[in-house]
């Protein structure tokens, strides 16, 4: 399984940095964790358009999701030039779809906007749905007060976990537990007086996770650039490949 993080900015962007997305490449399909802004012109650099067998969104905030936009406009574009561009099956959280729809009032198109670039879909918490020979199960995790999911992807004998956003909770524990690689955020400097209900994890927090979990490998991600990682910890970087 190999894992090439395109972008992990957090909501304010690195310089020159792109925004949430994890492509994931195994031999029988690839999929995208999340596709904040900046993600698609990144992936446009090593093909002229993606081509992938699914993408899965972690939750609405707008740095996980915000460039499935500019695929719906680059897809309708691309088709007028006479391009053959297939859709991807949108995974969303539970209500979604609904969700989408709203949005595409707000941009002033039609409700079915998401349609002409994806075959939009939910997933269930707890439940595993698949994309190729990708299985994928879905962990609620707290975030503020949006619904907001961990992902566990498995193939070829491999798994990874990845946090999305969320504050430290026992579901991520689970959906860590015992996988090759956690993907996880730790967006918090030290002492940080979070809102209540929280949303994020310092990195002593994601530490934490990590050990209890018995994850063989932990990443760090979605933090910025002014916050250190300390010494012996990975950290994400835009562009950095690495199998699972």
């Amino acid at each position: 399984m190999k894992l090439t993080v395109v972008g992990c900015s957090p909501s304010w962007p690195t310089p020159g940095g792109v925004q949430s997305g994890y492509l994931i490449e195994e031999v029988s399909a690839s999929l995208l964790l999340d596709c904040g802004p900046g993600v698609l012109s990144s992936l446009r650099l090593s093909r002229s358009w993606p081509e992938l067998d699914g993408i899965v969104i972690s939750h609405l905030h707008h740095d996980h999701f915000g460039d499935l936009i500019s695929w719906v406009w680059g897809t309708v574009a691309l088709r007028e030039l006479e391009r053959s561009i297939a859709r991807p099956v949108l995974w969303l959280p539970p209500g979604g779809i609904e969700r989408l729809e709203s949005l595409a009032k707000l941009l002033g198109s039609s409700p079915g906007m998401f349609t002409e670039a994806f075959v939009l879909d939910e997933y269930s918490p707890h439940a595993t749905f698949t994309v190729g020979d990708c299985e994928l199960t879905a962990f609620p995790v707290p975030h503020f007060e949006m619904a907001a999911f961990s992902l566990r992807l498995s193939s070829s004998g491999r798994t990874l976990t990845y946090s999305g956003d969320c504050a430290p909770s026992e579901s991520l524990v689970e959906a860590a537990a015992g996988a090759n690689l956690l993907l996880c955020e730790a967006t918090l400097p030290p002492g940080f007086d979070e809102p209540k209900p929280r949303g994020h994890m310092t990195l002593e927090e994601a530490r934490s996770i990590f050990e209890r979990s018995g994850a063989s490998e932990l990443l760090i991600t979605h933090r910025a650039l002014e916050l250190d990682v300390d010494e012996g910890i990975a950290r994400a970087r835009d562009g950095a490949v690495r199998e699972v």
